[in-house]
């Protein structure tokens, strides 16, 4: 057993990781009972650990857990599906990862044009000017580019987020990180792992210089272009 005097909570998140995964997987089927003695004898850890394991997976819908039927593996709909975490599974399991990206990718679709064409109305001027400059930025680097390994897709995906910030939708930008989620996903495990900007540049110059002079309609067209692109693009190369 564990000893309960080493730190817990790399423990913990290898454990929540492990479960996470096999239940997006369906390794661990819905309905699926487990108790707190089989996750402690499966991964030799203390019941401190477990426990605490299970407890996050119930903030996360995933399972619910009774003393006397103990844990339930629960469906899909009861997720907590702009959880990070569970993002992440479904985005690293086969099975899942084409209907999570094409989920994200219509969030993206109903969010992102609405936010750009708020973005050219509501933004301040320093973030119309660091907008621009990351345009600017993506354009070199599609032309020439960076050697720093995950600079083009570090720089896309700041782009993207400071369009939502710009909005002045405190809603929008909160939910930034499940939005973008898509763009970190399509680069590590998708199509676009060597060039996640290609074909693009010169429309986030676009839409940065409508927002810049603050032309709403047409920030919003071409925010939904971007996306069309890179939605043609994953379909040509899938």
């Amino acid at each position: 057993m564990t000893s309960t005097s080493e730190s817990p909570t790399p423990l913990l998140n290898t454990v929540l990781d492990e479960i996470g995964a096999e239940i997006v997987s369906g390794a661990i089927e819905t309905g699926q009972r487990f108790t707190l003695q089989d996750i402690c004898v499966r991964f030799d850890i203390s019941r401190t650990v477990a426990r605490e394991a299970m407890r996050a997976l119930e903030q996360l819908g995933m399972v619910s857990s009774s003393r006397r039927v103990g844990i339930t593996v629960l469906p899909l709909s009861e997720w907590s599906v702009f959880d990070q975490s569970i993002i992440n599974w479904r985005l690293a399991c086969e099975a899942s990862q084409k209907k999570q990206l094409n989920s994200l990718n219509q969030l993206r679709l109903a969010i992102e044009p609405i936010a750009a064409r708020m973005a050219a109305t509501e933004s301040t001027e320093e973030e119309r000017e660091e907008i621009l400059e990351l345009a600017e930025r993506l354009h070199e680097l599609e032309m020439k580019p960076s050697r720093r390994v995950g600079e083009e897709l570090a720089t896309d995906l700041r782009f993207h987020s400071m369009v939502l910030h710009a909005s002045g939708n405190e809603m929008f930008a909160a939910l930034t990180p499940s939005l973008l989620s898509m763009l970190k996903g399509k680069s590590v495990f998708g199509s676009e792992k060597r060039n996640p900007i290609a074909g693009t540049a010169h429309l986030h110059q676009e839409l940065a210089r409508a927002i810049a002079e603050q032309r709403p309609d047409e920030a919003e067209t071409i925010a939904r272009s971007i996306l069309d692109e890179a939605r043609a693009s994953a379909g040509a190369k899938a």
